[in-house]
């Protein structure tokens, strides 16, 4: 009876399994991209998380806002190495409003970045986050558990995934896009390769454009993730050396106990 359940069950997912494939044909089309700070030793790339902070200066903070990170974040340990006079500096050319002066005054490191309120231009603080890039197979999941949420790759994708293909909907403008789910959406490509030029001289073909915008929009969702890590790592060696310790105690404490009951 257990065999026949399971060669049922086998035959089950099989079907559905082709179903699914047949379903998802048309899928959302996303690249896996080798990030420096992924897997449980990985870390953020100093140097490449300047570049993304400079492409969403230059080109993404005029429709999107990170209105969940402060300024005084740059300078803070695992981010884009910025030295506090640095930070201090970047914040004063944006401009918050202060409800105590009921103004607009010249932002300081304390302040958060401005909040955008364009139609349609979603807040950027969370995006890595809040986007799954990685799913399946037949939507268990199941590449989550090898190749993270891909919320990152999803953001890179979705920067070298537009075709060049246009439609009209509505009066609204939809761009294709073969990482966007469905297709089509209605934001223009923000990135074109060569949009900006790099204080470090590094490539900024689209693809490397898009991979550092990608990482800094990660370290935005998690800028405390290197000192996490670092505490996780500390926590598994605690416990391991716990875990010998109780051993090694219990074996002595009932070695008596456990030698008596063999002897009789």
């Amino acid at each position: 009876m257990i065999r026949k359940l399971a060669i049922s069950a086998v035959a089950a997912l099989g079907l559905s399994g082709g179903a699914a494939l047949a379903a998802g044909g048309d899928e959302a089309h996303v690249d896996d991209f080798a990030f420096s700070f992924e897997g449980p030793f990985g870390v953020f790339d100093q140097a490449q998380l300047q570049r993304g902070l400079q492409i969403f200066t230059e080109v993404c903070s005029s429709c999107h806002g990170l209105q969940y990170l402060y300024f005084r974040n740059l300078a803070d340990d695992g981010g884009p190495g910025y030295m506090p006079d640095q930070a201090r500096a970047y914040a004063a050319g944006f401009e918050v409003y202060d409800p105590e002066l009921e103004d607009f005054r010249t932002a300081t490191p304390a302040d958060r970045f401005p909040a955008v309120t364009s139609v349609g231009a979603p807040d950027l603080s969370l995006m890595a986050k809040a986007r799954a890039g990685f799913h399946g197979p037949f939507g268990l999941g199941i590449n989550q558990v090898f190749r993270g949420m891909g919320g990152p790759e999803y953001i890179a994708s979705l920067m070298t995934g537009y075709t060049g293909e246009t439609k009209e909907e509505a009066g609204v403008t939809l761009y294709e896009n073969t990482a966007f789910p469905g297709g089509w959406l209605s934001m223009a490509p923000p990135l074109l390769g060569e949009d900006v030029e790099y204080a470090d001289g590094h490539a900024n073909d689209l693809h490397h454009e898009a991979e550092d915008i990608a990482a800094f929009l990660m370290w935005t969702a998690e800028p405390k993730m290197m000192a996490r890590k670092q505490a996780g790592f500390l926590g598994v060696i605690f416990l391991a050396v716990l875990s010998v310790l109780l051993y090694l105690s219990n074996k002595r404490l009932w070695a008596g106990v456990k030698g008596g009951k063999s002897a009789g």
